[in-house]
């Protein structure tokens, strides 16, 4: 995902979404704290918000980065809502 379109993800992306694509990965904190080098307390105060997902800049690109490298695809909001799904396909990391 190039990193314009990670950009404009953060800008959209929520963090029930976020906690949607950990699920449907069978990730816990603590594996998306390994995979996307974001500190576990970090990723726990970052979802216990909701709403969009905050924190800098950075931190949510990594986070975003590590769960769409796994095979998940945001999607944003079109009418029906905005969603996560796995990519058909793709490896996700054991």
């Amino acid at each position: 995902m190039s990193t314009e379109n990670l950009s404009k993800l953060r800008q959209t992306a929520s963090t029930r979404q976020i906690k949607a694509a950990r699920a449907l990965l069978g990730w816990s904190q603590a594996d998306l704290a390994r995979y996307s080098s974001v500190s576990e307390p970090t990723i726990a105060r970052l979802e216990a918000e909701d709403g969009p997902l905050g924190g800098r800049p950075g931190t949510a690109a990594k986070i975003l980065k590590a769960l769409t490298d796994a095979g998940t695809e945001f999607m944003l909001e079109n009418g029906s809502g905005p969603g996560v799904r796995l990519v058909k396909g793709r490896q996700r990391p054991e």
